[in-house]
């Protein structure tokens, strides 16, 4: 259950106005968790609502056109991000482990959006030059983004695994007992 309210708030944290939230989005941090914690027929679901929110965003906060297509890196990506939840944290929770799939999330989706958008905008007119230092430029125009990427999705990986895990130590146990 813990995954679909983690997965509620990543909805809420791309769709209520945060300005001042500095690019915090729950995202990558509840995909990744969800992943870990729900079945493979499950991930379609919120992978939907979370394109749906792509739509509702693009089309009416922004005021873009919306074309699919612009969004398949976005949306394969959503797909990835379970997988890799399952990969890295579905049979054993461990630091090393949250800490690879808090660097790996936010590092995979800033390569592979970065590389679509330059292949999107290279082309003749477009903003970035179609050879290596084009892709250098597209990635360097992300790095803000992938900062507060890292730090959103470090965040919420270490509440949704590190409290439980501080909660169920035995040594927390052992303490309250010795004081009773």
């Amino acid at each position: 259950m813990f995954a679909y309210l983690l997965l509620i708030v990543a909805l809420l944290s791309r769709v209520i106005p945060h300005s001042g939230w500095y690019g915090f989005t729950a995202v990558g941090g509840a995909l990744l968790y969800f992943g870990a914690r729900r079945g493979w027929r499950e991930m379609l679901l919120p992978a939907l609502v979370l394109a749906v929110s792509d739509y509702y965003l693009t089309a009416h906060v922004y005021g873009y056109p919306f074309h699919a297509a612009d969004y398949a890196v976005t949306w394969g990506w959503y797909l990835a991000a379970f997988a890799l939840g399952h990969a890295l944290l579905a049979s054993r929770v461990s630091f090393a482990r949250v800490l690879a799939a808090a660097v790996a999330g936010p590092t995979s989706f800033f390569l592979l959006s970065n590389a679509a958008a330059w292949l999107m905008l290279s082309q003749a007119g477009g903003v970035y030059a179609r050879n290596f230092s084009g892709l250098v430029n597209a990635l360097i125009a992300g790095v803000p983004f992938y900062e507060r990427d890292l730090i959103s999705t470090g965040l919420v990986l270490t509440l949704a695994f590190g409290i439980p895990a501080v909660l169920q130590r035995p040594v927390l146990h052992q303490v309250s007992r010795r004081q009773a």
